[in-house]
């Protein structure tokens, strides 16, 4: 089953702007790209309606905000019941302060990206929240020291 959708060279050119700027008006938009107004604004709402463009929003910056530190987690799992597994999704999705979570397969069943202020901050959530729900048997932190490469825009091929 192949859910790709198919886009023309217009469409990924409106498509690597709006992942760079989503804030840019519809006419800055579309003298970028070569084309017009109504153009963009209907191939926008046609990606849009095909699920290819999803929520517009502005990102924040962490520094700023006093989230600074970035923790790589990888989670073990109790037991893989349906049970056990749909509350720690329900726990993640509660949890503003893990920004990623991915399903894994190897030694851990999941992978964490937490924010927190500071190392005592972190230590609060793994000791007194993530350890201590139900579902949770153990854990493993990594502490990012700096961040190398942060990009939100996929990669769109000509």
């Amino acid at each position: 089953m192949n859910n790709i959708v198919k886009l023309d060279p217009l469409d990924r050119k409106i498509l690597m702007q709006l992942q760079r700027d989503a804030a840019l008006s519809n006419a800055d938009l579309a003298e970028k790209v070569g084309s017009t107004g109504p153009s963009c604004w209907r191939r926008i709402r046609q990606m849009e309606d095909a699920g290819v463009l999803k929520e517009t929003v502005r990102l924040a910056d962490p520094q700023l905000l006093g989230q600074s530190v970035n923790v790589l987690c990888e989670v073990r799992m109790r037991d893989y019941s349906a049970e056990c597994i749909d509350a720690f999704h329900a726990f993640v999705q509660r949890e503003d302060r893990v920004m990623e979570c991915y399903s894994m397969s190897g030694e851990w069943d999941y992978l964490m990206r937490i924010v927190a202020s500071d190392v005592s901050d972190y230590e609060h959530f793994l000791m007194r929240v993530l350890l201590k729900h139900p579902s949770v048997s153990g854990a493993s932190s990594h502490f990012a020291l700096s961040i190398v490469k942060y990009q939100t825009a996929l990669p769109v091929a000509p």
